[in-house]
């Protein structure tokens, strides 16, 4: 054997120890084996040297060895109402008191020592002992600290207690409720700057309201980089916590009514160098967008702020600090140097850098500057959210939350280690996409976010659950396991990296609980099966696209769909359902080149799959034969209604008769993805204030609303 390749077996046994999957069943059922080289390289993204045989061996000693190392695990996640063991260690003999301090100065409580004897193990030279202790299972939820006092000292570490269950929000306690799914970006109105806004979205929220829909579900509003090119898909963030200051209405920031007349009269020419774009149904042009807003946002940011408002301010930092200077840091530096980061120098490489080399210091103004656009972003999610909610009929705003972020943007440079480098996050091979797929993000390493108590992701999810009626988790099974894909490896190549999903999950449905948000899990795709049971134990829904759902080889039926979910005729990777009916995805993938089909095979199997789906639906009594178009949306739509499930949802892009892709899988400059504004079935755009008034948006919204008024089979009403 080589000695610069590690012994399979060594190799293989360390790959286990750090969930790191090294066979698998595909989606034909087939059991896998992992290449040595993708668990080589997984392993090495972790922080393994497994270079050779002894590194590997070392390596796997290391990981064994790693919780005897410590006193205290560095963070317990438990559930409420349950016994909680932690183990304890200290040098053998050697006696231990352990307490939970409560949050917020609660009090405290000790821990009972379990009599459970353990053999010591030798850890680096000294004899160590474990202790085991019980949580108490009546504390209450929260994030504590349970400190261990040994002869050697004190040492602590964060004890979080989650729900067991996540209660469901009170609005939707009483019944089911259905919303809009839209992409914000596509919704404008006259008084938007070439892109839907915040101010956009809290008057959709109103139209909706108006309507009987009880929330609306956006797209992620994440960041992108401040400077241009400006990346169009929502789901590659430069990061997940903060928001894209490109959705601020310039007009709604509160300085902006103490400008002096000039300054005014500027900001007014601004918005009117970009607002005809409002009306072009061509591709959303989100550089010329920013490089407006960012120059009125200039101005108004330099006329200062009251007494009043400067405190708000720092309140507001305060609550978000450090992560925040940290991405405003790299805004500032992403200014000051262009992109891409991995390309500044190296007094610019991380945050250590940057501080130790005066950068931060010389861009002070900047790093205010971006600072001062999140508060903004805070205010007017706030705004939206209170609109949202006003009328009392349901969560009001559901945000979106990507899989990852932009493998050059700001959390990857300001989160060090916490996420991998030299692999990407995708998906293998399936029956939609048989070479499997590359998102080209780095994911979270699973060790380091336990190191550092789950904080990073704990933060994020809070930050986005402030002003939100709930969240939806885009592909929710990267919580519990993560195909890995290695460095310039096709997606075939990668593996399944194994994560804590108790924690995970459970630190997820605490901030939701406190938020008082619904948690929706987008479960489609390669699920293992108990993973759907697991989600509604813990009060989490799941989602539903009714063309998607089958029970083994038969369409279910729509009494079969799960209660707790959220069922769509259709989602943002598939057409609009005009769109979808007439084929154009079909059309579409033939002019890119994605089929692997013939094309007229690949209509025929099309058309005979969405006819199994309307025979049903004609089988009810909801579609007449030869009914046109907007007939069988408003059909499909009743025959989703008949479901049980708690929040049904209903794209705006069918409301208003839309047909043209969002976005086509597998495509990058081949199509312009996430560029598309709202039109309607002739191609013209559709504005804001059309929506009240629009014929086919009234009649899909009444449709929805009587068939959720009245719900079974109409032949049996």
């Amino acid at each position: 054997m080589s000695s610069d390749v590690a012994d399979p077996a060594v190799l293989a046994d360390l790959a286990t120890a750090c969930g790191v999957a090294t066979t698998f069943t595909d989606w034909q059922g087939k059991s896998t084996t992992v290449p040595a080289s993708t668990v080589t390289a997984v392993l090495t993204a972790m922080g393994f040297d497994v270079s050779t045989t002894a590194a590997a061996r070392r390596a796997l000693h290391d990981v064994k060895l790693a919780p005897w190392r410590r006193v205290l695990p560095p963070v317990v996640v438990a559930r409420e109402g349950r016994l909680h063991h932690v183990p304890v260690h200290v040098a053998h003999g050697d006696p231990v008191d352990v307490v939970v301090d409560l949050e917020d100065d609660g009090g405290w409580a000790p821990l009972r020592q379990v009599d459970r004897w353990i053999d010591p193990v030798d850890v680096d030279g000294r004899l160590t002992g474990r202790a085991t202790f019980e949580l108490p299972d009546d504390l209450p939820l929260g994030w504590h600290v349970l400190r261990a006092r040994t002869p050697a000292g004190e040492t602590e570490c964060p004890v979080v207690v989650t729900p067991d269950v996540l209660e469901l929000p009170p609005t939707l306690r009483s019944g089911r409720s259905w919303g809009y799914q839209t992409q914000l970006y596509s919704v404008r109105s006259s008084r938007s700057w070439g892109i839907g806004d915040l101010a956009d979205l809290a008057d959709l929220s109103a139209v909706g309201a108006s309507q009987g829909a009880g929330w609306i579900l956006v797209n992620p509003l994440a960041a992108a980089s401040p400077v241009p090119p400006m990346e169009a898909s929502p789901y590659l963030p430069t990061t997940r916590r903060f928001v894209n200051p490109v959705y601020l209405r310039v007009e709604d920031v509160h300085e902006v009514a103490y400008l002096s007349p000039g300054d005014r009269a500027l900001v007014e020419r601004l918005a009117e160098r970009v607002r005809p774009a409002d009306h072009d149904a061509g591709e959303i042009d989100r550089d010329a967008a920013w490089a407006a807003k960012r120059q009125a946002l200039d101005v108004v940011y330099a006329h200062g702020r009251t007494t009043a408002r400067e405190a708000a301010f720092r309140r507001y930092v305060a609550t978000e600090e450090p992560g925040l200077s940290g991405f405003a840091t790299w805004c500032a530096l992403a200014e000051h140097f262009g992109l891409p980061a991995s390309e500044w120098p190296a007094e610019a490489a991380d945050p250590a850098a940057a501080q130790a080399s005066g950068l931060v210091d010389e861009l002070a103004d900047r790093i205010e500057f971006h600072r001062w656009l999140q508060w903004q972003c805070d205010e007017q999610l706030r705004t939206a959210q209170d609109a949202a909610t006003a009328p009392g009929t349901g969560p009001g705003i559901v945000h979106d939350l990507a899989v990852g972020v932009h493998p050059d943007g700001a959390d990857v440079w300001s989160l060090g280690d916490a996420l991998a480098h030299g692999v990407t996050v995708g998906a293998p091979p399936d029956a939609f996409n048989q070479q499997g797929q590359d998102w080209s993000q780095p994911p979270w390493r699973p060790d380091r976010l336990a190191d550092l108590a789950y904080r990073p992701f704990r933060d994020m999810v809070r930050t986005i659950l402030r002003h939100a009626g709930g969240l939806r988790v885009d592909h929710v099974l990267g919580l519990f396991r993560l195909w890995w894909i290695p460095q310039d490896a096709p997606p075939a190549e990668g593996t399944y990296v194994r994560f804590d999903h108790e924690a995970l999950i459970g630190i997820l449905a605490l901030e939701a609980q406190r938020a008082g948000a619904v948690l929706v899990g987008e479960d489609l795709g390669t699920v293992e099966p108990w993973v759907r049971d697991y989600l509604a134990d813990r009060g989490i829904l799941g989602s539903a696209v009714l063309w998607f759902e089958y029970d083994e080889a038969e369409p279910k039926a729509p009494e079969d769909f799960r209660e707790l979910a959220l069922a769509s005729v259709t989602v943002h990777d598939l057409p609009p359902t005009a769109g979808y009916l007439a084929q154009e995805h079909v059309a579409l993938r033939d002019r890119l080149g994605l089929l692997t089909r013939p094309v007229a095979e690949e209509r025929a199997r099309d058309a005979a799959e969405q006819e199994r789906i309307l025979g049903l639906v004609r089988d009810r009594g909801l579609l007449a034969a030869g009914a046109d178009e907007q007939a069988t949306v408003e059909a499909l739509h009743r025959y989703l209604a008949l479901s049980p499930s708690l929040m049904v949802g209903v794209s705006l892009v069918d409301a208003v008769g839309d047909r043209r892709t969002q976005n086509q899988p597998g495509t990058s400059s081949e199509y312009p993805n996430w560029r598309m504004p709202l039109t309607g079935p002739d191609g013209e755009v559709v504005l804001l204030e059309d929506l009240p008034t629009n014929p086919r948006v009234q009649s899909l919204a009444r449709a929805v609303e009587q068939a959720l008024a009245e719900p079974g089979d109409p032949a049996q009403r």
